[in-house]
Formats: structure tokens, sequence, C-alpha cells
């Protein structure tokens, strides 16, 4: 149990940067964003199964094949195109924040059948009162957006919220149905599903490469996109399929709120100010909502 909460928590930390990514690629279009960290970590699972040869990897039925496929696109492509898009109209924070909801949907859908309600109660009271005292603290970068384009921020980033709820309890569920598949397999095989999405969303909506190489902050894209690719989605993808495999779905849904406050303390240190004190207290009773929800599931 103590290796798949650390391995959910690591994971939270490499995902927290994907809130970031959007401010640090500067101008470039959501979709050469998107694309590019998704064909990163394509590149990155192909490399782990070219390299495993030796060691003669599995490789997956037609069935695991198509289950990759679709789970990439709610946990990978389409969620994060998604996510960026609310980030460039809302601002990190509400959108993070929305993300944040993530643990509690997780929680109430996938709680194990003999686990009482009541134990949940104290995790789930703290993490909504964590996100209801974050939710009244004024934002700059909505404040900055026009009235339209924020609001539709919002309902953006709620869509993403459906998305990667769905796929926190799908792969969840077909991880434990599918014991003989290695996290690192399934990581890999998830890369190489999420790589094609990539690719062929870059073809139908990205830049020209010419157009791309020409900006002078293009060595910047490549670099966040590389980043992105390799931690924030094949590592990060192996820790997460270790927690899953070794949790429940509602504990591993509450795990959730690492990348939620890894995401706001790299938006308030890449805008270069501190936390508010309702801030403090909310990221504290995040805090104390993951301590009381592993407590229960013990």
């Amino acid at each position: 149990m103590l290796t798949g909460i650390l391995a959910g928590l690591a994971a939270g930390a490499l995902w927290g940067l994907v809130f970031v990514a959007p401010y640090m690629a500067g101008t470039f279009a959501s979709v050469d964003l998107t694309a590019g960290r998704f064909v990163a970590y394509g590149a990155v699972a192909v490399g782990m199964l070219l390299w495993g040869l030796k060691g003669k990897p599995r490789r997956p039925t037609p069935a695991q094949a198509w289950a990759a496929l679709w789970l990439s696109v709610l946990g990978f492509t389409g969620y994060y195109l998604l996510l960026v898009w609310a980030i460039r109209d809302a601002g990190a924070e509400m959108p993070a924040l929305i993300i944040g909801t993530i643990p509690v949907w997780v929680m109430l859908l996938g709680k194990p059948q003999g686990l009482r309600w009541a134990a949940l109660v104290p995790g789930l009271v703290l993490t909504v009162a964590g996100l209801a005292l974050m939710a009244e603290v004024p934002h700059g970068d909505a404040a900055a957006s026009g009235a339209g384009s924020y609001w539709r921020g919002i309902a953006i980033a709620l869509v993403a919220l459906v998305f990667w709820t769905a796929f926190a309890i799908l792969n969840s569920a077909w991880l434990k149905r599918h014991p003989e598949v290695r996290a690192t397999d399934w990581a890999n095989w998830l890369g190489v599903a999420t790589g094609l999405g990539g690719l062929l969303l870059w073809l139908v909506g990205g830049s020209s490469l010419p157009a791309l190489a020409a900006q002078p902050a293009f060595g910047v894209l490549v670099a966040v996109c590389l980043a992105l690719g390799f931690g924030s989605s094949w590592l990060a993808t192996i820790l997460w399929n270790i927690a899953s495999q070794r949790l429940s779905a509602s504990l591993c849904g509450q795990l959730i709120v690492s990348e939620t406050l890894f995401a706001l303390v790299y938006s308030f240190a890449w805008e270069g100010r501190w936390p508010s004190p309702a801030q403090w207290a909310a990221v504290g009773l995040f805090t104390l909502g993951i301590l009381a929800s592993i407590k229960a599931h013990r």
C-alpha cells in the first residue's frame, strides 16, 4: 500500500507541471503544444519497446491495443487539449481547482464495496472545503481575460474533468482485470496509442514544421514537449499504473489532489508570488484530506 501511495503522489507531482507548461511554451498554439507533448511520449514509448526487444517484451493483443487507444483519448490527447484550451482562456488556477475535484468524483464512483461511506466523509469534506476556500480567492489571470473567454475556459475545464474522471476509473478497472499486464508495458502501449493520436492531431490542426521552427522560442517548445512527454506522460503513467494496481479506485482518486497541490505550487513559483493566507489554508485542507482518505482505506 505504501508503494502505491508514494507512486500516486509522485505521479501527481509530475502531472502538476502541465498546468504551467502553456505559460512556459509562450505563444505557441494549444494544438502544437498538445501534439508535441504526446508525440514525445509516443517516441519515448517506442524507444523503450525497441530497447526491450532483447528481453522479449509483451505485445498487446488486439483487444488490449484497442483499450490503450480509447483510454489514451480519455486520459491524454483529448483531456490535455481541453485543459490547455481552458488554461489559455481562464488562467491556470481555476482549471487546476476544477481538475482538483476529480478526487471527489473518483472517490464517490470508485468506492470499494466493503468500505463504509462514513469512513470517506472526513476526506471528502476536507477536500471540498479546500476547493471552496480557493474559489473565494480572486485570480489575476481570470481578471485579465475577457468575461466570455473566461467562462468558456471554465466550461472546457469541466469537460476535461469528465474525461479524466472516466479515465481514472476505467483505467484502474482495466488494470485490475488484467494483473498479468505490467505497469511499464501498459505505459508503453498507452504511449504508442497516444503518440499516434498526437501525430494525427498535429497533422489535422497543427502548424507546419517550418512555421514552428521559424519562431524564436522553438527550442523552448521542444524542451517543454520533451520534458512533458518523458516526465509528465511516460514516467507519470508508470507511477500511476503502479498506484492503480495496488490501491482502490477511491484512494487513487484522493491522491489526485496532489496534482492540484503541485500545480498551485508551480503556478505560484512561475508567477513569482507567495500564496495568500486563504490559499495556504486551502493547501492545508487538501493535505489533511489526503491523509484522512489514506487512514480510511487502511
